[in-house]
């Protein structure tokens, strides 16, 4: 029978402890288990702090006892009884309240509950599609728990950390202008304002600016951020920053506020004490030596360069590379002679796939070699090689003879590929580095024009701002990434604070003035009144949980995310509108 009337809860279902036997209580929850055994029936009631076993007897109570076998998983419930010590042999040390049980001696139905689509209760794990379609279900299970605890201490330990450095928490618009930042615009349409729309912010960028400009020095924001772009593991339509602004500072300055605030989370949260500084990795030596501009340093094979050896070579194919501009790059994988002629054809095809001619091969097993390009190699390359790499038996090289980009990108795809297909990656480990020294530009070749490598307000580094006319894509911009096994965690820079230099890269980017006035223009005037150096990072809150938790993507420790299609099974979004409210916006749709 259902009861709406309620007793007060006296505790929850993870507090109670030995200290606590002898006490009446009241707990409420949901039926996580029910046993029948031996005529006693057991309950686990679960709640969030945890599960307490609680004991219905049909020797004292017996209509209770009977009431208690018409309980079923998830069904809410109110019990109260007596806390008593577990009998001897049965203490479950698993939880934390595995030394006591509640002996009832009251229960009441508050709800019921049909049988879940979801394994609640259970390890096995309901298909992706279902549990965002129930996801209030989802959230029910231990490990949604666990992440999103996680989660809000995450964000606790950063609002402390940052409001102790003296940083204010100040809320940005959500409707903004369409600025360019590097992806599509979600747009929302104005009434008011008919046949104009505002535009969903990418991320607070120019408002935070303006904050320096208005004298606030040290901002910070939990800031959703909006962006219509293809979704992958780690990216959602609608995702958080910790976004963070100073003015009057240098890089190192940024980057020590970010290294101390993940220490102080990782500390707070895990535990777990953060070597510092972070390694600094300049952005061409991470190409170079692991192929991507965010390498994971939890495992070796890092990519050498093999010129020197090859350049007088008698294998042709590699000198005659390396003469017109190219060059021969390898890796060296551990304990992996004994692979097959097959595997090696597999990564041989990997490399064309990836944009190479292929990939050669060189095992080092016992005194002899096997290799693709044995007859190429005299004893000295081999000696040379050895010595490069630090060979030990059973190792072997993976070589590569290509353009710069093409070498190192290739390498660094098989590098990653490897890792994982040889359990290299050690899980639980936390690596941080930052990537420095990006280029301020790179060059379009579909549209055949310069775009800012990170975005249009950052600023060039103070050595290279003498080649803004003449070489823009020599110059280097004082940006920074923040890297954590092999993700970038966040992007940050210091800021142009002149306009004249705001103007200039502006139209190295092909804006015009009126262009430039259009979009920008309350940034250029904002610059023009005494706007102080400033720079600053954004972290991205949804994907450092993820890597917190061990989880393999950002939809796991979000509330309420999207798909992979930016579609929400739960809500239906996005629905069509009614005809009503469309003829409201003056926006007609081609049918």
């Amino acid at each position: 029978m259902l009861s709406l009337s309620l007793k007060k809860r006296t505790h929850n279902c993870g507090e109670l402890r030995c200290k606590d036997i002898g006490k009446s209580v009241t707990l409420m929850g949901w039926v996580h288990r029910r046993r029948d055994l031996g005529g006693l029936i057991f309950i686990d009631l679960r709640d969030r702090e945890g599960i307490t076993q609680v004991v219905f007897n049909p020797e004292k109570y017996k209509e209770l006892h009977e009431q208690a076998g018409e309980l079923k998983s998830e069904y809410v419930i109110s019990v109260s009884g007596e806390v008593s010590a577990r009998p001897e042999g049965t203490v479950n040390p698993k939880i934390s309240t595995g030394e006591i049980d509640v002996m009832a001696q009251e229960l009441n139905i508050l709800n019921t509950c049909p049988t879940p689509p979801i394994n609640i209760s259970g390890d096995t794990r309901t298909d992706e599609m279902t549990r965002l379609k129930y996801r209030y279900l989802d959230l029910r299970t231990a490990r949604m728990q666990y992440n999103i605890r996680m989660r809000a201490s995450v964000t606790g330990a950063t609002r402390k950390y940052l409001e102790e450095h003296g940083f204010l928490d100040i809320e940005t618009p959500m409707l903004i202008n369409s600025t360019p930042e590097g992806a599509r615009d979600y747009l929302v349409p104005s009434r008011v304002h008919q046949g104009k729309f505002y535009a969903l912010p990418q991320s607070p960028q120019l408002f935070k600016q303006l904050l320096m400009v208005s004298g606030f020095e040290r901002y910070y924001q939990i800031a959703r951020c909006f962006r219509d772009e293809d979704q992958r593991a780690d990216r959602q339509p609608e995702f958080t920053q910790i976004d963070m602004e100073m003015s009057f500072v240098e890089r190192d300055d940024v980057l020590a506020i970010a290294e101390g605030l993940m220490g102080r989370i990782f500390k707070d949260v895990l535990n777990i004490e953060l070597p510092m500084p972070f390694l600094r990795l300049k952005h061409r030596d991470a190409m170079d030596w692991y192929g991507i501009d965010k390498p994971d340093l939890r495992y070796g094979m890092k990519i050498e360069d093999l010129g020197d050896i090859f350049k007088e070579s008698q294998f042709n194919a590699f000198k005659e590379n390396i003469h017109t501009g190219g060059v021969v790059r390898g890796i060296k994988v551990e304990k992996f002679g004994s692979s097959s002629r097959k595997k090696f054809d597999e990564l041989n095809e990997k490399a064309k796939e990836l944009g190479a001619k292929g990939v050669s091969w060189i095992s080092f097993t016992g005194a002899d070699i096997k290799s693709s390009i044995k007859k190429f190699l005299t004893p000295e390359d081999i000696e040379s090689l050895k010595s490069r790499f630090s060979v030990l038996d059973n190792d072997v090289l993976l070589i590569v003879s290509d353009k710069r980009e093409v070498a190192s990108r290739v390498l660094g795809e098989i590098r990653i590929s490897l890792a994982q297909e040889l359990g290299l990656i050690k899980e639980g480990d936390f690596n941080f580095l930052w990537v420095i020294d990006f280029p301020l530009f790179s060059y379009n070749k579909e549209e055949n024009r310069i775009d800012a490598e990170h975005h249009a307000f950052t600023s060039p580094l103070s050595e290279d701002i003498e080649y803004l006319d003449s070489d823009p894509l020599r110059v280097r911009a004082s940006s920074y990434d923040l890297v954590l096994n092999g993700t970038e965690l966040g992007s940050g820079s210091i800021r142009i604070h002149r306009k004249d230099i705001q103007e200039k890269v502006f139209k190295i980017m092909g804006l015009t003035a009126e262009e430039a006035e259009y979009k920008f223009g309350f940034l250029l005037k904002a610059l023009e009144y005494g706007a102080p150096p400033h720079g600053g990072i954004a972290p991205g809150l949804d994907r450092l949980v993820m890597l917190m938790t061990g989880e393999k993507s950002i939809r796991d420790v979000i509330a309420f995310p999207k798909t992979q299609t930016a579609s929400c099974p739960l809500t239906g979004a996005p629905v069509t509108v009614p005809e009503k409210q469309l003829k409201e916006l003056k926006i007609k749709l081609d049918q």
